[in-house]
């Protein structure tokens, strides 16, 4: 019941940023590229501050009402998703805005859910357990970048009435469709977190949570998983955008594959990381970004007059996600065997939190920053946490091997 909701987070999580290229195409709106990128990085700001909210909650209110809550506050996103595409004209930008906000509560309740499930399994299991579930729960960003770009083509199950609208090249597009799709899943998401899921008995409070931040592996760990989960959620909200200013709209089809690379990595790697230990997984992760993102630099500065090739830009882009995939499955594998099991959930939360600042960051970067000084920024960071991971938890006798 958590993987299933958790989906639906990712979904709404990433739903501005799927509408928003198409948004800045509609008659009677004109969104300019750089309010675009800040509309996709308001749901990454949310989404991590809220997740140094919801890391807090499973041992203080338990998963049943956590998950209960969490599905509920996720309706208003998405009824209010649904209903602003409809207008014939740009409403206040503020209100995008602030839909854009509400949507960062998708991203903020993983580090509620993933804590919460790690309750439930033995270390040993883990890896296994929480990689399935966050590989999972990763596909809700490439369904929602799958399922806009072909629910927006036509009349909804041929619905009186509904709302159309013309893009810059005379398409009538219905924007209102994914959200009216995915609306009825959340309801019965409530219902299920509430008449399904039960809690574990564990209290702890507050102050005694806090207690993590003394441990140097909480810092370490969290610079491993900014590395793959940040990098992982920045490029999977940013590459619409990316794709649609290099190449055109008519590449926005294939946004899902980057995800969805990156999820089913994640998804089965949990096991490899159970036999092997995750350590050495997440070096092989930092050591294989540093790689993907060259591949993809090297296609930026190689571009000729009619731009960077298409193929290397799709290629490195797609490896930097399946590395990005296999360190996501590690890390959660070493986060369980390097702390005990009352800190573990701690630790996940709060990791999980900053590197949910992925999409705020890399929106940001992207808008202010050259595409050849962002991934050869990812470049030098992979390198330095493939490093930190050899040291740490690789190498034998590593201080953690993990």
């Amino acid at each position: 019941m958590t993987t299933f909701n958790l989906v639906l987070a990712f979904v709404i999580w990433y739903l501005p940023g799927a509408l928003v290229p198409t948004l800045g195409t509609l008659t009677g709106w004109n969104l300019t590229e750089s309010q675009s990128y800040w509309l996709l990085a308001m749901p990454g700001l949310t989404g991590g501050a809220l997740r140094l909210v919801w890391m807090t909650l499973p041992p203080m209110i338990g998963t049943r009402k956590m998950l209960t809550l969490s599905t509920l506050l996720m309706l208003i996103p998405f009824v209010g998703w649904t209903w602003v595409v409809t207008l014939p004209e740009q409403p206040a930008y503020g209100l995008l805005v602030a839909l854009a906000l509400a949507a960062g509560i998708g991203g903020g309740v993983f580090s509620g859910y993933m804590p919460s499930t790690s309750y439930f399994f033995p270390k040993a299991k883990q890896g296994t357990a929480l990689g399935l579930q966050a590989g999972i729960g990763n596909f809700g960003v490439s369904i929602v970048q799958f399922v806009v770009p072909w629910a927006i083509g036509f009349s909804l199950f041929g619905v009186a009435g509904q709302v159309a609208q013309t893009d810059s090249g005379e398409r009538t597009v219905w924007l209102q469709n994914p959200g009216l799709i995915f609306i009825p899943f959340a309801v019965v998401g409530v219902i299920l977190a509430w008449t399904m899921l039960r809690s574990v008995p564990m209290k702890v409070n507050l102050r005694q949570q806090f207690d993590i931040f003394s441990n140097k592996h909480t810092w370490l760990m969290t610079m491993q998983y900014v590395l793959t989960f940040g990098i992982f959620s920045g490029l999977a909200g940013t590459f619409g955008m990316l794709l649609n200013v290099q190449f055109g709209a008519q590449y926005l089809t294939w946004v899902f594959l980057g995800a969805f690379v990156g999820s089913l990595v994640r998804m089965c790697w949990g096991p490899l990381c159970d036999r092997f230990g995750g350590g050495i997984w997440t070096f092989v992760s930092g050591v294989g970004m540093a790689v993907s993102a060259g591949v993809v630099l090297f296609g930026q500065i190689t571009a000729g007059d009619e731009g960077p090739s298409l193929g290397i830009f799709m290629t490195g882009m797609l490896m930097i996600f399946f590395f990005a995939g296999v360190g996501n499955a590690s890390t959660f594998k070493q986060m369980p065997m390097i702390f005990p099991a009352r800190q573990a959930g701690g630790v996940i939360g709060w990791t999980a939190a900053i590197a949910a600042f992925g999409p705020f960051i890399f929106s940001m970067a992207f808008n202010f920053f050259s595409r050849e000084a962002v991934f050869t920024f990812i470049i030098v960071y992979a390198l330095a946490c493939a490093a930190v991971s050899w040291f740490y938890y690789a190498r034998p006798g590593a201080e953690a091997k993990s």
